[in-house]
């Protein structure tokens, strides 16, 4: 499979050629710029939902939603956990921005069901401070939905807590399987 980013295999010489891959992206940035133009948009998504996903590079959310630019929020992260910053990422986007429904997003083959705590552990041996955040890996992707799905319908910062559903992502079919909250 290639991708945008893909450089030929085994060619260190290719890539100093290229530039970094922050060089190409700023490259891509002229010349979307220069396209442009104001959709005359504000910040309130059009369908009034907030969709919190895994950060995994695979997942192409708005193609896989059918969403368009302007319909939603999107929040990524390790996972698509529901950790303190996406409460408050989601208070937000609720209180000043107008959203009420959540969405939230997992995936097949995640690999935080790989990793386990010890990683901290291992980040302390190397760098010689804690990190203050959990890794919040999980072995089981549905448990973990409905973890999250808690987790934001508990929160006594969110207003609108009557939508929200969670999801699997499948990532060789790019069908979704809704998650039973129970």
């Amino acid at each position: 499979m290639t991708t945008s980013a893909s450089v030929p295999a085994g060619s260190e010489d290719a890539i100093a050629r290229v530039g970094t891959v922050t060089d190409r992206l700023v490259e891509a940035n002229q010349r979307y710029a220069a396209a442009f133009t104001d959709p005359g948009m504000d910040a309130r998504p059009v369908l009034q939902v907030a969709v919190v996903a895994c950060m995994d590079a695979r997942l192409d959310l708005h193609a896989a939603l059918g969403l368009q630019l302007g319909d939603c929020h999107t929040i990524r992260n390790a996972g698509g956990v529901v950790t303190d910053d996406v409460i408050r990422s989601l208070t937000i986007s609720q209180r000043k921005l107008g959203t009420r429904s959540i969405v939230l997003i997992h995936h097949t083959g995640c690999g935080l069901e790989s990793l386990t705590e010890d990683f901290r552990t291992e980040l302390e041996l190397e760098v010689g401070q804690r990190p203050a955040w959990a890794v919040e890996s999980f072995r089981d992707v549905d448990q973990d939905v409905r973890q999250s799905m808690q987790r934001v319908r508990t929160s006594p910062f969110l207003q609108h807590t009557d939508d929200v559903r969670g999801f699997v992502f499948d990532v060789r079919t790019g069908l979704l399987r809704e998650i039973d909250p129970a």
